[in-house]
């Protein structure tokens, strides 16, 4: 299907292209303000049950609410060793906790309400196999 662009499709890129206006980002908060190493904290999901993860980040997200940490990395792994081949309820094209835990924290209110944003983790902290947990600020 190689279709040449028509007179029309070259006049629309070329103004995008040329255009100097940015588009905004929404995350710009988020990278304005870097984060100090001590009030990271990392957390590695590799090898639980489903269950095992989702009761591990409920109390992880609790603990570190609690100390006032503002960024935990979430580490799920891509899911491309996971075990669903045998499992026949549940997708072979997604893996199991990459999808699950980020489902589970928004599903359940008592987390949510603890947490600021969510976003997925850049490459440097595990790519597509991580995101980050962005903690509201502890209130006595």
């Amino acid at each position: 299907m190689n279709k040449k662009p028509t007179l029309e499709d070259l006049k629309v890129w070329k103004n995008f292209t040329s255009n100097l206006e940015t588009v905004e980002n929404k995350d710009y908060y988020l990278d304005k303000k870097k984060t100090p190493i001590s009030k990271i904290k990392k957390v590695d999901l590799h090898g639980l049950t489903l269950e095992g993860a989702n009761k591990k980040i409920a109390l992880i997200i609790d603990k570190y609410f609690k100390e006032r940490v503002e960024k935990i990395i979430v580490i799920t792994g891509k899911g491309t060793r996971s075990k669903t081949i045998d499992n026949p309820y549940v997708s072979k094209d997604l893996s199991i906790l990459k999808n699950s835990v980020p489902n589970y924290i928004n599903s359940n209110s008592e987390i949510k309400n603890k947490i600021k944003c969510m976003s997925k983790a850049e490459i440097k902290d595990g790519g597509e196999g991580a995101f980050y947990i962005f903690l509201k600020k502890f209130r006595e």
